[in-house]
């Protein structure tokens, strides 16, 4: 898969949570699920353009792994893959 995201743009391959409840009981695949809100970088924009011309350099990086808000991303299919487009404004936290 070959996608360059423009200016503060990341893109995010989703991670698949766990499939059981906090007491133990595994959920079904026809049960409705939480939308992810992790997942790992696969590419990264150049930066935002500030007032004076300059880009913003980017805090996150290819391979992070991140926590980005429940509703923020869009959904896309490249290569029959399903991708997260997110600002990275809308990302939380790099886990470490």
């Amino acid at each position: 898969m070959i996608i360059q995201p423009l200016d503060d743009k990341v893109v995010i391959k989703p991670l698949d949570e766990e499939e059981k409840t906090k007491g133990g009981i595994v959920l079904p695949d026809t049960a409705e699920k939480e939308k992810p809100e992790k997942g790992k970088v696969v590419a990264v924009g150049p930066g935002k353009i500030l007032d004076n011309g300059a880009r913003s350099p980017m805090m996150v990086k290819k391979g992070d792994v991140v926590l980005f808000t429940k509703y923020s991303p869009n959904e896309i299919k490249i290569d029959g893959k399903e991708v997260l487009i997110v600002s990275e404004s809308d990302i939380l936290a790099i886990l470490k």
